[in-house]
């Protein structure tokens, strides 16, 4: 529970881990437009309880902070170490105010404490609430007849996507190095929404076009060669406004030539390969479903 701090030194004292990797958090950023003091507790605050229970009771452990490219917010791209802050969701201020308490504990008591600052890392085991699942459950639901319509926010906003398995490799390299430092992971490439959203249904043989505008904007089949026929023309993703930030992020671009230089990192997989892998998960879990469903087991 990262809300009670004495459970946390509790387990600290017992288990004195030689690393810690604090990763969890309340991390979807539009929940936290709607629980801001929640996310302020368990995003920010818990940071502080760690890093105080291992000030106490295990001062030898390393520390890895998850810090997020939220927290550049609307500073324009490239973003890398030295770009300023200004985050733009009660979630990226949490996670800037994680930032800052894992800085000053390193500073102030010489704890072995990083920050890596995490572009979006995506895999077949991300939660169905966040765009990326949202766009390739859907995707696979569709190309099966079982669902008619994804409905997302805005398609505009561009992210810099990499694989979930890249990014964990650097958090591991960031605690073995012999000084405690902050890191950008990133892959220096942006997609739109909208892009992910052709790449992940041509996966499934359905080739996408938009048209029209903002709220508007809609996007139907061109050509179909997958397994469910669609027909030309069907409308299957569609903008609901309920699905925009109050306040948006449009750019993010992460810079990651110092965990290139220093760490020696570089990512392995392409957006392409991330996408066919979720995609195909997707395809596989829902068929397994099927399965199920049909078979009464």
């Amino acid at each position: 529970d990262l809300s009670d701090g004495s459970r946390l030194t509790t387990l600290l004292s017992t288990i004195r881990p030689d690393e810690v990797y604090h990763l969890a958090a309340q991390s979807h950023v539009r929940v936290s437009f709607d629980e801001p003091e929640h996310t302020g507790d368990v995003t920010g605050l818990a940071t502080t309880r760690l890093l105080e229970a291992i000030r106490l009771v295990s001062p030898e452990s390393k520390f890895y902070q998850a810090s997020s490219s939220e927290m550049f917010g609307a500073t324009p791209p490239p973003q890398n170490e030295e770009t300023p802050f200004y985050p733009r969701s009660p979630y990226g201020a949490a996670k800037l105010y994680s930032y800052w308490m894992t800085r000053n504990y390193r500073e102030a008591y010489g704890i072995f404490a990083c920050n890596g600052i995490l572009f979006n890392h995506e895999s077949p085991r991300r939660g169905e609430t966040f765009v990326t699942k949202k766009i390739t459950k859907a995707a696979a639901r569709i190309s099966q007849g079982k669902q008619e319509t994804l409905t997302l926010g805005n398609l505009d906003a561009k992210r810099d996507w990499g694989h979930a398995k890249d990014y964990i490799e650097g958090m591991y390299l960031i605690l073995q190095q012999e000084k405690p430092e902050d890191f950008v992971l990133a892959t220096g490439i942006t997609t739109t929404i909208r892009d992910f959203v052709k790449m992940s249904f041509a996966e499934l043989g359905i080739e996408l076009g938009f048209r029209g505008k903002d709220e508007a904007e809609e996007g139907y089949v061109v050509k179909n060669t997958g397994e469910y026929k669609l027909e030309e023309g069907t409308v299957v993703v569609k903008v609901d406004p309920k699905y925009y930030r109050p306040t948006e992020v449009d750019l993010l671009i992460g810079d990651p030539t110092k965990a290139m230089t220093q760490l020696g990192w570089k990512p392995k997989f392409d957006l392409a390969a991330l996408v066919k892998e979720m995609v195909a998960s997707d395809v596989s879990l829902f068929k397994k479903e099927l399965y199920i469903k049909q078979s009464g087991i």
